[in-house]
């Protein structure tokens, strides 16, 4: 994986192909980017890395000069793996969290201004996850919440869904807080 912008772009990432994950490819991860990049001033955001797996997201961040960064997942070797280049890369600014992403989200008492989800495709009940953001009032007003899936799931129903982007077999949902 390859950081795309920010102090460490051009940067390469290698995560041990023992993790169980799919990242964000290049391709997507620079759509989403160049979209947000238009949308945030990274250095003055919070932001919640939910499923984090590799870390993808969450180094791109680093390298864009966020403030401060949640990064959640259960797998122990990610969660160890992305702890490892974090503090290679001397990023004071993350947290790295091992938990279940649905019980942090009920447990969770901080607001992010920058909420990014990349749950396991075949993962049942990711629809769950903007109404869970908004019940817990996660997202600050005008904060984004953007949810990774699969193209040709339609989520435009679930509350707050702003707009969908497609990237080859890659969608993001991008949602707004309901208040």
């Amino acid at each position: 994986m390859r950081i795309i912008s920010g102090k460490y772009r051009g940067r390469n990432v290698i995560a041990p192909a023992s993790l169980p994950v799919r990242p964000t490819t290049d391709f997507a991860k620079t759509g989403l980017f160049n979209l947000l990049n238009n949308r945030i001033r990274f250095e003055a955001i919070s932001a919640l890395d939910l499923f984090t797996g590799t870390g993808n997201i969450t180094y791109e961040l680093i390298s864009r000069g966020c403030s401060r960064i949640t990064a959640v997942d259960i797998d122990a070797r990610c969660v160890r793996f992305v702890k490892e280049t974090a503090l290679k890369m001397e990023a004071v600014e993350v947290k790295v969290i091992k938990a279940d992403v649905f019980r942090y989200l009920d447990s969770c008492n901080f607001t992010f201004d920058f909420i990014f989800a990349d749950p396991p495709f075949e993962m049942e009940h990711i629809d769950k996850l903007p109404a869970l953001i908004n019940k817990h009032q996660l997202l600050n007003q005008d904060g984004i919440f953007v949810l990774e899936h699969i193209s040709g799931r339609d989520l435009s129903p679930l509350p707050g869904f702003r707009e969908v982007r497609k990237y080859g077999h890659v969608s993001f949902s991008f949602f707004d807080q309901v208040s």
